[in-house]
């Protein structure tokens, strides 16, 4: 319903190509909007579907199972913690694993959020959202901004509604979801629109080790290529931002000198990148074959 309120806002908006984007738990969310929206489309005419072009996700959470794993190698590499600490983690990560193979959601839920408070303590970070950091990010900003009545109106929200950060009835609600993989959706993408993943270098929650992490268990025809294919340097300006990894649907970005919130963090690199994605230049650019140069 919502897509379809979406759509009817601009006719325009029927053919133009529509791209949808977010950070974090998007990497859930957003894998599962663009499943529906091609398998609806497969069923609908031509002048009903939904003309998704592309998916972009920021240090998303995706296969929890596999990402809950890689906190204690990629916090020992960073020197963040030691051996015995490392073995420490690594036995909660393995609770949080048996409980998703058992199918436990809720104690999966649980340890992994056991694994996360015991780094915090551990390490001493002010966020594990950006190593760097020595003081939370300045969420009441964000939540002053998407309460304002202008920015309501604007966005199409119930004047009466209040914008909350974290809302705990929406943490209940999706409590057993949050360890559950939504992989099989991003292959299912791929195969058919473009995907870009991206992560800011300091994030330790949903970072570049634990993204690709599960990329490269991929079931896709193109997983090998991808790999192996160049990763090349990323500037802005003649800047040094970040790396680019590409092969045909499928994009990743390293961008430096940032954690979990990506474009608070390098908002001009952020455009530039999202930019480029969606117009597929540069770095983004598809790819000639030896038929192209002919």
């Amino acid at each position: 319903m919502a897509i379809k309120k979406f759509v009817a806002l601009d006719r325009s908006f029927k053919t133009r190509p529509i791209y949808i984007t977010g950070e974090s738990y998007a990497g859930k969310y957003l894998p599962a909007l663009g499943y529906y929206i091609l398998k609806k489309n497969a069923v609908l005419p031509s002048g009903s579907r939904v003309n998704l072009a592309g998916v972009a996700i920021g240090n998303g959470l995706t296969d929890p199972e596999i990402q809950v794993a890689t906190h204690a190698v990629n916090c020992y590499n960073l020197g963040l913690i030691n051996e015995k600490q490392t073995t420490l983690l690594e036995k909660i990560q393995l609770e949080a694993v048996g409980y998703v193979r058992k199918g436990d959601w809720n104690e999966a839920t649980k340890a992994r959020n056991r694994v996360l408070g015991t780094l915090t303590n551990m390490t001493g970070l002010a966020t594990l959202y950006d190593f760097r950091r020595l003081t939370p990010y300045p969420n009441r900003v964000v939540v002053k901004f998407l309460n304002d009545v202008e920015v309501k109106r604007a966005l199409g929200v119930n004047e009466s509604m209040v914008f909350e950060l974290c809302s705990k009835a929406v943490g209940d609600a999706l409590h057993n979801d949050v360890m559950k993989s939504v992989r099989y959706m991003v292959e299912f993408l791929v195969k058919r629109t473009r995907v870009l993943l991206y992560q800011g270098q300091c994030d330790l929650r949903d970072g570049v080790m634990s993204t690709l992490s599960w990329v490269k268990k991929m079931k896709w025809e193109g997983i090998r290529e991808f790999l192996e294919a160049e990763r090349k340097i990323w500037r802005v300006d003649g800047m040094l931002a970040g790396y680019v990894q590409k092969w045909e649907n499928l994009s990743h970005v390293v961008v430096l000198n940032a954690g979990h919130l990506v474009p608070t963090d390098q908002p001009v690199n952020s455009q530039v990148m999202i930019q480029d994605w969606l117009l597929e230049r540069g770095l983004f650019a598809a790819e000639k074959t030896e038929k192209d140069g002919q």
